[in-house]
């Protein structure tokens, strides 16, 4: 057998099981990682790795500010494990050289889109059925426990909930263009909707909002299509609007009263304390459970916390304004890079114009979701982004007159 088919091989098991674990398991999809990383060194080193390093210069920056910020910290080797997450940004570069063209690209992400519905599936079942799950969870685990709001295979309601955002937003534009198309949209609509369902009864509130400001960009950047959008979430709506317990959780977020909307705003408030007693450098990655009893109000609802439920702040508290400034370009050259791709595309390639939609919108969603939540830091939902975020390279990388490094916006309408 040819090198190149055991590599064709071993790239379509490796990103299978990638795909499996983003849905299910943290340790496979970081173990598959580890082995897509090192099948793109092995690649590098032998000259067959895709060309481009898109973004290297802000995730440099980052990955600089950060090991800076835990050096310098109180506890510098608990800092620098803490800092593990960095090694994350490997799933960038693996997906942008695994996935060879659109077409990759969008099965990539189809697939995704079919896991995340069934995930979403064990999430609807786990609420419809909890009073009756409870007492087996000895038998089931985690699946059964804490069965008051979806949360499938994960240990916990905000990280489904930040995966489905994501994985709803990416999938949306390329629903939309098969609609206009006039073709059946057939399984992908019903996981999509399933998807949706799933968000829905994760009950977590930032995410909705960030799933709907990622819905306001794919409006705002589709030239047909709307009405589509808007039928989508009026759907989704409903639920909202049927279902009590997801209309109360919906009203609250405008209740100035709600406990945890307080004690977010109290939590934010020693956050800034924090951060301005260490405006540089911060106090470190993985140091706020140790300072934030120092600075917690007397009447917040815990005196302990490990984050501070809102992303920028964190990254600021933790890695200073140069960690902030890092971390905000990193993202604001992803939008430009990916809205120059978006520009460059003619009219007639749907596909591609679809999967660069849907990443823009995915990450629009994920930063906004990330006002209330510190979804930067959970590891599941970062692979997924980073995953969504390769998307628009792999199509920049594939169009006639682009390559890695130079946005395709030169002359583009």
């Amino acid at each position: 057998m040819a090198r190149g088919d055991v590599d064709e091989r071993v790239r379509h098991v490796l990103l299978g099981a990638f795909l499996l674990g983003l849905a299910v398991s943290i340790t496979l999809a970081q173990t598959v990682l580890t082995l897509l990383a090192a099948r793109w060194l092995w690649r590098l080193a032998t000259g067959r790795a895709r060309p481009g390093r898109p973004l290297a210069a802000p995730f440099l920056a980052f990955a600089g500010a950060s090991l800076l910020a835990a050096a310098l910290s109180a506890r510098p080797l608990e800092s620098l494990v803490a800092a593990k997450g960095l090694l994350l940004i490997a799933a960038f570069y693996v997906v942008h050289d695994a996935l060879p063209d659109a077409e990759a690209a969008d099965r990539f992400l189809t697939t995704l889109l079919a896991l995340t519905a069934a995930v979403s599936a064990v999430g609807v079942l786990q609420v419809a059925l909890c009073p009756w799950l409870l007492p087996l969870a000895p038998a089931l685990g985690k699946v059964a426990r804490n069965c008051h709001r979806a949360h499938g295979f994960y240990s916990i309601y905000m990280t489904l909930a930040g995966v489905l955002s994501l994985v709803l937003l990416a999938a949306l534009p390329r629903l939309l263009s098969a609609a206009r198309a006039g073709s059946a949209p057939g399984w992908p609509l019903a996981a999509w909707l399933l998807s949706g369902a799933g968000l829905v009864f994760t009950y977590v509130r930032g995410a909705w909002i960030g799933f709907l400001a990622g819905v306001a960009v794919v409006v705002g950047l589709v030239r047909r299509g709307q009405t589509a959008a808007a039928a989508a979430v009026l759907l989704l709506a409903l639920v909202v609007l049927l279902v009590p317990g997801v209309r109360r959780r919906a009203e609250s977020i405008t209740d100035p009263a709600d406990p945890t909307a307080r004690d977010r705003i109290s939590m934010w408030g020693s956050g800034i304390v924090m951060a301005h007693e260490h405006p540089v450098t911060g106090i470190g990655p993985g140091q706020v459970k140790h300072e934030y009893p120092r600075y917690a109000a007397p009447d917040a609802l815990r005196q302990a916390r490990g984050h501070l439920h809102n992303t920028p702040l964190q990254i600021l508290v933790e890695r200073g304004v140069l960690g902030l400034a890092a971390w905000a370009w990193v993202f604001a050259a992803f939008f430009w890079r990916a809205a120059a791709v978006l520009r460059a595309l003619p009219a007639g390639a749907v596909r591609e114009r679809a999967l660069v939609t849907g990443s823009l919108a995915a990450v629009a969603g994920f930063l906004v979701g990330g006002l209330t939540e510190y979804n930067f830091g959970d590891a599941e939902v970062v692979l997924v982004a980073y995953a969504v975020m390769a998307l628009p390279f792999v199509v920049e990388r594939a169009e006639p007159g682009g390559h890695a490094g130079i946005p395709l916006l030169v002359g583009a309408p």
